[in-house]
């Protein structure tokens, strides 16, 4: 099944591919013949999966979303307060190539306009071997987590059309910003914008600083978190130079634009976005992935007040439910149903947040489903908070399902999920299956699977005791004898048949109807034990407890049963002793099966 992700990214490129504002940047001769119909769209999330739609693979040039990967080396190298001598952390509110410095000291006002990008290039020196620029390169590529080169027909271009970079170095450099020759400054500075990358590179390289600096395809650390918070909060204020109030106000994330097309953003602790589409707007920066980042941040609450947690996978656990049975105890028939074709559904259970990483984690989990998998339980009984972009992407999930012939089954404490999905289908759509513990949504699946893979009758509304599963070792004569010997009783819901503590009181056939049986837990609460349905049996596990009742057993609903007493038993084993002990027989037969199965619940009980 598609990822609701993928789909709703297929649906925002199609729809902005429609722009047609903007030209591509053709100051730089060797960038203007480039198509304006390119368009890419990857979003990268911290745990390495990558979304992407269009034209992702197709190479360009960096430009100036190189700029906050060389200052964050600067950092790495020198450390804060070095780098601030030479350029400043303030907003300048000025375009990308404005000759913006301080008045008196010629400190230029941020790294991510030009002239404090050639200040940064400058600050990177020569080590272990290799010189200013292939570590440059070597850091972006330790970024993008691949070897990354650079399109020397650009730099050529750049270098012989780069007048006013050049100017600004001299600038700098008669302000000993710039302490050296500012020619090979300028050779470095152009060699750096001239790498080449494509969408899904960009998109890596921003989830490595959404990471706190360490790659999510390999877990190679690049920046430190010092470094990584300084880069971050100078792209937050001025990476989109004079536009960056409008991005900081409609997008809420740190972000930093290029001339040839690219435009990146950061969510730390979630993700990162990377677009590319040529047309450029009067500020330099990409027209349809300014569109992509405003809708991406409205539509996926990626704004970093809305987003201010930060973000992991929602999954606890996965498993399916032979790994943990609802405590409803079958016939050996429906057991082997189960047992074959219990893969079939799947529980996920989720904890923490349900805002954007925490989303995208969930419906992975949904999509990459195995192709037998008919139904999904999401267990949201741990999440604290569903955000509407995780109900909008489960909706379009459980969409996506239902396609495909699935089926979303919720456990929830208030039905508050389950109300809000029905409300997205309309009034004539179906419900969404929603119970208040695991065991009953469980139930719910297996009783699916019995009458898929199964018969009616492996679900009985009515099991004459002559035809009950703990009877089956007997011949039908003793059956019948036995079945002669007993009472019937009716209950209504709620009664107690059983209650904790009574003694022997015999054995309890139910004939229709279920019962459930609980036991005091380790506080003042009782724990459900399990459930017991029509052609099922209690009350004989009280002969291995001191002849003790252990736990209480009530009527859901309505429950007819046939009652072997235990004074009937006393009587049979005085006067058929062969029978008694057949009897006897079938139900240690019977109990052991029952006990395993106590202990598989039992042990899921634990585990949470």
């Amino acid at each position: 099944m598609e990822s609701p992700i993928q789909s709703y990214l297929r649906q925002i490129h199609a729809e902005i591919a429609q722009l047609r504002d903007g030209k591509p940047y053709s100051t730089i001769p060797a960038m203007a013949n480039v198509d304006p119909d390119n368009f890419g769209i990857a979003l990268a999330t911290v745990d390495g999966k990558v979304y992407e739609i269009g034209d992702t693979r197709e190479e360009f040039t960096i430009q100036s979303i190189s700029k906050p990967f060389t200052y964050g080396l600067a950092l790495e190298d020198l450390g804060n307060e070095a780098v601030d001598a030479k350029v400043d952390v303030e907003p300048s509110g000025d375009s990308f190539n404005e000759i913006s410095l301080a008045e008196g000291t010629g400190r230029p006002a941020n790294a991510m306009i030009n002239a404090g990008a050639l200040t940064a290039t400058s600050l990177i020196k020569g080590s272990g071997g290799q010189s200013g620029f292939k570590r440059i390169l070597s850091t972006y590529s330790a970024f993008a987590g691949r070897q990354l080169s650079v399109s020397e027909r650009v730099y050529e271009s750049e270098l012989k059309h780069g007048h006013r970079n050049t100017a600004l170095a001299h600038l700098l450099r008669s302000f000993n910003i710039i302490e050296d020759d500012p020619t090979p400054v300028l050779e470095d500075y152009f060699r750096q914008c001239s790498v080449l990358v494509n969408c899904v590179d960009l998109a890596i390289m921003a989830a490595t600083l959404a990471n706190a600096g360490r790659n999510p395809l390999n877990g190679k650390r690049v920046l430190e978190i010092g470094p990584v918070e300084r880069v971050l909060s100078v792209m937050m204020t001025s990476g989109m130079y004079d536009d960056a109030g409008a991005w900081i106000s409609s997008v809420g994330m740190p972000g930093k634009s290029g001339v040839a097309g690219g435009i990146i953003a950061v969510l730390p602790g979630q993700v990162g976005l990377a677009v590319y589409s040529p047309p450029l707007d009067e500020h330099g920066s990409s027209v349809r992935g300014l569109a992509t980042a405003q809708r991406l941040s409205r539509d996926m609450e990626l704004h970093f007040v809305r987003a201010a947690r930060t973000g992991r996978s929602a999954i606890r656990a996965a498993y399916d439910v032979t790994e943990t049975p609802s405590g409803i105890r079958r016939n050996d028939e429906a057991a082997d149903v189960l047992r074959e074709h219990g893969r079939r559904a799947r529980v996920i259970e989720l904890n923490g947040d349900l805002l954007f990483a925490g989303t995208e984690s969930m419906v992975r989990e949904l999509s990459d489903l195995e192709d037998d998998v008919e139904l999904a339980v999401l267990d949201l009984r741990r999440t604290d908070l569903v955000s509407e972009v995780a109900l909008r992407m489960l909706a379009l999930a459980r969409q996506g399902m239902a396609d495909a012939g699935r089926e979303l089954v919720l456990v929830e404490t208030d039905g508050s999920v389950a109300a809000a999905l029905e409300e997205t289908s309309g009034a004539d759509g179906p419900g969404v299956p929603s119970f208040a513990t695991r065991s009953a949504a469980v139930e719910y699946c297996e009783n699916s699977l019995l009458v898929r893979y199964g018969t009616r009758l492996l679900l009985p509304d009515h099991v004459p005791v002559t035809a009950s599963p703990a009877l089956a070792p007997l011949d039908a004569a003793d059956a019948e004898a036995l079945a002669a010997l007993m009472t019937a009783k009716q209950y209504g819901d709620g009664d107690v048949i059983r209650r904790v503590g009574l003694r022997f009181g015999g054995v309890y056939f139910i004939t229709s109807g279920k019962v459930s049986s609980t036991s005091p837990g380790p506080t003042a609460e009782r724990v459900k034990l399990n459930t017991l349905s029509a052609g099922m049996t209690f009350g004989e596990l009280a002969l291995g407890s001191g002849s003790r009742q252990e736990t209480t057993v009530r009527a859901v609903g309505p429950v007819g049963v046939m009652v072997l007493s235990a004074e009937a038993i006393t009587e049979l084993e005085g006067s058929n002793p062969r029978l008694a002990i057949a009897l006897w027989k079938a139900l240690t037969r019977d109990a052991y099966t029952r006990v395993e199965q106590y202990l598989r619940e039992s042990a899921v009980r634990i585990r949470e």
